[in-house]
């Protein structure tokens, strides 16, 4: 039966090698639909799972569009979507017509020559679902299988749609949704199972994944990645975890979700599945006296067709820094000293590149592809990382400023891997994040349980340490070499938070940056030969396919995310910020045009008057920290979400409570919080705004004295 296999395999390689490169005559959805064979031979026409084929690597063979002839780019079609928040997905297409996800859950089909709209879906997920969200109410896209597509939505739902009509086929609900649990990963389809993870784990919750019946919606296995209280756990690689978790962690939740990354080996039946942060970040609250805490921060391979575990492979043991391994994993054999190996490659978090043989978990490599200050290498052996004393925050009790940071040396944004140049492409980061231990800290009812101080941390009004701070936070595109365990060359970008990656046998590699620009580079040596002016920032992955002979390149266009929601005076460190949300569909010679974009507005800050008392606006700025800055940005400095300090809001008290205390606006996300404030505490809140604002507007002042304004 295994050979049987293994020569279907060996066919499925010899087909793709075989058909033409553009391959626009190739059906895949013939009888039966999209299946297995379909999404391995990947046959360049279409897109037919979130990373192309099982493994992951976001290469097409497509080579119509080339170094010679990418200057000839242009926009052949677009389509405004209708939420200007982070758009995050990658499409599908299968045969001609192009299907996505939006903000907010929302699903859309178009023809992918035309433009036109075939057919729309919303899930209506209630807006007060958005605070269990810890980066944006976004969505990463669908899994194809048969004739339907599959997506999970924010209040965690797993639907699955009638391909050619949009139409709802069944839904069941994933996740228990009294508690913080958000989806916003793409599921896979894995020969009749559709995987969905979900997310939560800096709100309080357990991670897990599950696997649904495609035609039914029946679930057929579930595998958790933390343990329960002991004496609940029946599996035996959850009694073995036991030993490395302290104190009553389940109590907590104890993090682990598996919010995005997963890759499939069909020769081995391996499902890899990236492991999230713990659940508080700060391990001395998570599981007081330390411990490894598996499988947090860990790869594992799991049996697809049973769910079983086969092996895992932990990367920061005792995380602490919400370094998750949830980050884009790709599939590949490689020579390495002489021997073909089958390989797992992963950017994570924490600023290492592994190189993991899949068929055991074994260690083979590990370099930092950005500078690291939590430890000074890892182990050649066992790839334990030799972590520096003062990194644990949690051990010490002081304040660390890390890098990487939580926001990652790469975040969930794709990767790509071409086989020819043998380079993996990391859209990287170098930013840096000050842990700020929480004293006597408790978890929440709702918003971020870190045990991390977000007020202590946050920026200071002071000018020399924001410009030091946005000198020292910028981006690139990383071309590493995993063979020789370095890298090859890189692209500097102002700032971080710049998107996925697509590469192609045209020797192109394509990505849209945080600049507002969609660009063509050499994939050889990284040298730019085209771009395009997106109007706002791109953090979604492009695609590639071919319609009518032609080939075509599409990427959906939208800033959002926790980096512009969350970082304040760094959110704009690329240009100004804005979300004017499109997909942009590419071919060579295309003539359509965007309308003019709206021209920026500087507003200056003009804050009503202090009246809080030191007592009043300090309690506000804890307040702030623990319950707003995530969606209001640090420090007050809003960016993607309403910036507080401009708001008249904050002039009338009365309207500031029925915003914040009654909800007036729930429906847009932002929830009634009599349910865990007083009136009082909030009040405290907008004196703590105000004051903010005086502070800005005191640094605006003095930049425009300094220019001779």
């Amino acid at each position: 039966m295994k050979r049987d296999r293994k020569l279907k395999l060996a066919l499925a390689a010899t087909l793709a090698i075989a058909l033409p490169l553009t391959a626009c005559s190739v059906k895949t959805s013939a009888e039966g639909g999209v299946n297995a064979q379909s999404i391995i031979i990947g046959n360049g026409a279409n897109w037919l799972s979130h990373g192309r084929t099982y493994d992951e690597q976001r290469f097409s063979p497509l080579n119509q569009i080339t170094p010679a002839n990418v200057g000839n780019l242009g926009l052949a079609w677009f389509a405004d979507m209708d939420t200007a928040r982070g758009q995050e997905a990658t499409p599908l297409v299968i045969d001609g017509k192009i299907y996505f996800t939006t903000a907010w859950s929302k699903a859309k089909a178009y023809d992918a020559v035309s433009g036109k709209l075939l057919w729309e879906y919303d899930p209506k997920v209630p807006g007060e679902t958005a605070v269990k969200a810890c980066c944006d109410v976004v969505n990463r896209g669908m899994a194809a299988w048969g004739d339907k597509l599959y997506l999970g939505t924010l209040d965690g739902r797993l639907v699955a749609l009638d391909r050619a009509t949009g139409k709802e086929v069944w839904s069941t609900v994933t996740v228990d949704q009294t508690k913080p649990y958000t989806i916003t990963g793409a599921p896979r389809a894995i020969n009749g199972l559709i995987i969905i993870g979900n997310g939560g784990a800096e709100m309080g919750v357990r991670g897990y994944v599950t696997a649904y019946d495609a035609q039914t919606g029946k679930q057929v296995w579930r595998f958790y990645t933390v343990p329960d209280k002991p004496g609940n756990n029946d599996e035996e690689y959850l009694r073995k975890a036991e030993a490395t978790w302290k104190g009553e962690w389940w109590k907590l939740g104890g993090g682990g979700t598996v919010w995005d990354a997963m890759a499939y080996d069909p020769e081995l039946d391996l499902l890899y599945i990236g492991v999230g942060n713990g659940s508080p970040w700060n391990q001395a609250y998570r599981s007081p006296g330390g411990g490894d805490n598996l499988y947090l921060s860990s790869i594992v391979a799991i049996h697809a067709k049973t769910g079983e575990y086969a092996w895992h492979f932990q990367q920061t043991p005792g995380e602490t820094w919400d370094f998750t391994a949830t980050q884009h994993i790709i599939l590949a054999d490689l020579e390495i000293d002489g021997k073909q190996r089958k390989v797992l490659m992963q950017a994570p978090k924490n600023g290492f590149f592994y190189v993991i043989d899949r068929t055991n978990g074994q260690f083979i490599s590990g370099n930092a592809f950005v500078p690291v200050n939590w430890a000074k290498g890892l182990d050649p052996v066992t790839g334990r990382p030799i972590e520096l004393p003062e990194a644990r925050y949690d051990q010490t009790g002081k304040p660390f400023i890390g890098s990487p940071g939580a926001g990652g040396a790469h975040s969930w944004h794709p990767m790509a891997y071409d086989p020819t140049n043998r380079l993996v492409y990391i859209p990287a980061q170098l930013a840096a994040y000050p842990y700020f231990p929480a004293k006597d800290w408790k978890p929440q009812a709702v918003g971020f349980n870190t045990g991390v101080d977000g007020a202590a941390g946050a920026m200071p009004p002071i000018r020399e340490a924001r410009e030091a701070a946005r000198a020292a936070t910028t981006g690139a595109i990383v071309a590493w070499d995993p063979v020789e365990k370095k890298e090859r060359w890189r692209i500097n970008f102002p700032g971080p938070w710049n998107g996925g990656m697509l590469a192609t046998a045209g020797g192109l590699l394509f990505q849209g940056n945080a600049k507002g620009l969609f660009a063509a580079y050499s994939s050889k040596d990284g040298k730019e030969l085209w771009s395009f002016p997106a109007q706002t920032g791109v953090v979604a992955a492009p695609i590639t396919f071919t319609a009518g002979g032609e080939q075509y390149v599409a990427v959906l266009a939208g800033w959002g995310g926790i980096w512009p929601l969350a970082t304040g005076v760094l959110a704009d460190k690329s240009g100004p910020v804005r979300n004017i949300s499109r997909l942009l569909v590419f071919k060579i010679g295309g003539k359509a045009k965007l309308p003019d974009a709206p021209p920026f507005e500087k507003r200056l800050l003009n804050p009503p008057p202090m009246a809080g008392t030191p007592e009043t606006i300090a309690l506000g700025n804890t307040l702030y920290g623990q319950y707003c800055n995530v969606c209001h940005g640090d420090a007050a400095v809003g960016a993607l979400l309403p910036d507080l300090r401009h708001s008249g809001v904050t002039a009338d008290p009365d309207t500031w409570q029925s915003v914040v205390h009654d909800g007036i606006l729930k429906d847009n996300g932002m929830i009634a919080w009599s349910k865990y404030m007083t009136k009082d505490q909030i009040e405290a809140i907008r004196h703590y705004v105000i004051k903010r604002a005086h502070e800005d507007s005191a640094l605006e002042d003095s930049a425009l004295e300094d220019k001779g304004g």
